[in-house]
């Protein structure tokens, strides 16, 4: 890399661009679309990886990655359930008159001031009587500290049965918000947690005095209603959280909704989603009785920072020759490169290194905090190259990025990527291989000349 300085980077990409005419490239304008997607080519199937992958465990990567809140740049859109009734957002914990205890805890996480989310999902939550709500947000914009924070506010300590119940659709996501309740609870040392969750296994007849029950659907359905472990009519607040992931899990849904039946009708309902497509709707509908909506509001606009190309390739060789004349034409601080298979990623990852390149690898057998090791190397700068099959795709990641190569086929022309928060991106090359392949009929794509 020439230089540590991403400005001084994009100067040179700048500088060296016309050198790419050999390469015989054709530009497309992208757009994301209103879940922050770029989709390159609505006709793009998904690979076997794609089907695959956990999204549960992406969800689980994105938290683990992540040492503050994103900044996000979306508008936040409300729609309230009663329209006349006055909207508050607050830019300071203490507007919301908070427990000291509480408020001490937001503060010892790193909290200064609410996220854009927070600012207004704080004061619904926490307003009498209380509110249910569906919240879309996405991984890293504080979501989780808020509902966890709007569980502490409800809890009577004194009471010793179960308060607050949050459902998360894995274990290993249910630990993640249960590190967020105690450390936002350390103040508040009489308020008790339990994990309904595999392998903690509770003696028939035994009655949990903790205040806050988080687990996954399967263990607390069978905790309220087979094991009668909680009482589900004196529930205060009912949490579910990742709902996009939650209905994506077998039996998921169903159990979820079983459990929210069993509530009583004055329980505050909170959902939250980081997508909004109609299955997740439908699902909200059934599970949230009369709330307030937040939603993320992206404007259409063309993404000028990043330029789109695509190579035509006859193999696999010539995708690493295309690769090689890249690197040689210009300056890449650093690149992210997708492949349609582990077996290709292995391949390429090796064939870079005998070039000289330091070269991650990332692929979907590897366990999550695998995964959040590379990825965080990577972000460090300590490897140069990431190769990767489309596991990553779907994550948020912030970093700073030359070029995002992709070695496409006949089943994945272009493929779906996501757009991450804060990145900043130089170009997106695809190189393509296979037959019978057509270029989109999009007014956005445009031929470049050959040289």
């Amino acid at each position: 890399m020439a230089t540590d300085s991403w400005a001084l980077a994009v100067d040179e990409q700048e500088a060296a661009v016309k050198s790419m005419s050999n390469l015989q490239i054709k530009e497309e304008k992208v757009k994301p679309d209103t879940n922050g997607v770029i989709k390159t080519s609505a006709a793009a199937e998904k690979t076997d990886e794609e089907e695959k992958e956990d999204r549960a465990a992406q969800s689980l990567l994105n938290k683990l990655i992540r040492s503050n809140l994103v900044d996000n740049t979306n508008q936040v859109e409300v729609l309230q359930r009663d329209p006349s009734s006055p909207l508050y957002s607050v830019k300071s914990f203490e507007e919301l008159r908070l427990k000291p205890q509480l408020l001490q805890g937001v503060y010892a996480m790193g909290f200064n001031r609410p996220s854009k989310i927070q600012e207004n999902a704080l004061p619904m939550m926490l307003a009498e009587p209380p509110q249910n709500l569906i919240a879309q947000s996405q991984s890293g914009t504080g979501k989780t500290a808020a509902f966890v924070l709007a569980m502490l506010s409800r809890v009577e300590p004194a009471e010793r049965y179960p308060q607050c119940l949050c459902l998360s659709p894995t274990y290993e996501l249910a630990l993640q918000t249960g590190k967020v309740i105690e450390q936002m609870g350390k103040f508040h040392p009489e308020l008790k947690l339990a994990y309904a969750v595999r392998g903690n296994k509770l003696e028939r007849g035994q009655k949990i005095s903790e205040h806050i029950v988080i687990g996954t659907p399967g263990t607390v359905l069978d905790w309220c209603a087979k094991l009668k472990f909680i009482d589900p009519k004196k529930i205060k607040v009912f949490v579910l959280d990742e709902a996009d992931v939650m209905i994506a899990t077998q039996g998921h849904q169903d159990q979820s909704i079983r459990i929210q039946r069993m509530l009583p009708r004055n329980c505050q309902m909170l959902l939250f989603s980081a997508t909004f497509e109609d299955s997740v709707w439908k699902f909200a509908q059934k599970v949230v009785p009369d709330p307030n909506i937040i939603k993320l509001k992206r404007e259409e606009e063309t993404l000028d920072t990043i330029k789109q190309y695509y190579v035509l390739c006859n193999n696999r060789d010539e995708k690493f020759q295309a690769l090689c004349n890249l690197y040689g034409a210009i300056t890449i601080a650093q690149a992210m490169i997708f492949c349609h298979t582990r077996k290709t990623a292995s391949w390429l990852a090796a064939e870079l290194s005998k070039e000289g390149h330091q070269v991650a690898l990332l692929s979907g057998e590897m366990m999550v905090e695998q995964r959040a090791a590379v990825i965080e190397r990577f972000r460090e700068g300590k490897e140069k190259v990431l190769v990767t099959t489309n596991v990553c795709a779907r994550g948020e990641q912030r970093m700073c990025l030359f070029a995002w190569l992709r070695m496409a086929s006949a089943g994945l022309p272009y493929g779906t990527l996501r757009w991450f928060g804060g990145v900043q991106l130089g170009l997106v090359l695809t190189l393509f291989s296979g037959r019978g392949w057509i270029p989109p009929a999009d007014e956005n794509f445009h031929r470049s000349q050959e040289s």
